[in-house]
């Protein structure tokens, strides 16, 4: 058996355009991968089949998952119809939290699936694959800092994005994608374009440009579900934080602090106080965060 590291997407900041013809929202930001998310094992067997684990599987076994949309997808682009192959997914992370998860899970998946498989296939085609799962597939088949523009598949890598120490809160409420899609496109919509990036990439220079940035869609999420609000507020609160903002459409929300100890300590005090909530304390761009198998 072979397994691997999902991990978490987090949008450092999120510019949204007014809705295209195609029916697609252009967008511009960087994201960050977390040293934390769920975790795929896959082994060969005579079938396809998917078990769900962990705290969050629930309502995630059904056939319609990403991870066997990808896999399949898979199958028929090497040629050898439905992979026989036994996942297990530890659903770690929340659902509808704006962390990426199905799409990082489905990611992971393929990447794991190539190795166990035996199949000659480059990050390209994995990439291209990937699309089954969502826009932002490809960006989680990489699992690296990079800028994301067109609808998220325009990837320029970021390497010199330094290691951000960071907190993630969710309130536990989900937060639809599609609802707070619709709520934007009722505003007055915002400028996509691109901004200059930090003068340098020192760890003070780059938190201070990402609080010059912003996410489009956290007004409307907090419209949509009030919680994410009361979040934003308790981050906002926690003392030492640099930056607090919305990841994606919600409904999780992060602090960038200045230190590994920081970012402990207002975990811990996060959890204290708001001991239904999911609070955990992460490194985004880090190394570990490639999901090596």
């Amino acid at each position: 058996m072979l397994s691997g590291l999902a991990p978490a997407k987090i949008n450092l900041f999120l510019h949204v355009g007014a809705v295209a013809a195609d029916g697609y929202h252009p967008l511009c930001g960087v994201v960050a991968f977390a040293d934390l998310g769920d975790r795929v094992s896959i082994e060969r067997a005579d079938g396809l089949s998917l078990s769900v684990v962990g705290p969050f599987s629930a309502g995630l076994n059904g056939p319609d998952n990403l991870i066997l949309k990808a896999l399949r997808a898979l199958g028929e682009a090497a040629g050898v119809g439905e992979p026989g192959l036994r996942v297990t997914l530890d659903k770690q992370l929340p659902v509808a939290a704006g962390l990426g998860g199905g799409s990082s899970d489905a990611a992971t998946a393929l990447r794991l699936a190539v190795t166990v498989l035996g199949l000659d296939m480059d990050d390209d085609r994995l990439e291209h694959i990937s699309t089954v799962a969502g826009s932002d597939a490809p960006m989680c088949v990489r699992a690296q800092p990079a800028w994301s523009e067109g609808r998220g598949d325009v990837l320029t890598p970021t390497p010199e994005l330094p290691a951000l120490y960071a907190v993630l809160a969710n309130p536990g409420a989900p937060s639809s994608t599609g609802a707070v899609y619709r709520a934007y496109d009722a505003g007055p919509g915002a400028s996509v374009e691109r901004p200059a990036g930090p003068a340098d990439w020192r760890t003070q220079t780059v938190i201070d440009w990402l609080a010059g940035q912003r996410n489009d869609l956290q007004d409307p999420a907090v419209a949509q579900t009030p919680a994410i609000g009361l979040a934003l507020s308790a981050m906002t609160a926690a003392p030492g934080v640099r930056l607090t903002r919305m990841s994606g459409s919600g409904a999780t929300v992060f602090g960038l602090f200045d230190s590994a100890e920081a970012a402990k300590s207002a975990a811990e005090r996060l959890k204290s106080d708001h001991g239904d909530w999911w609070v955990t304390a992460a490194v985004l761009g880090h190394p570990l965060a490639k999901g090596a198998l």
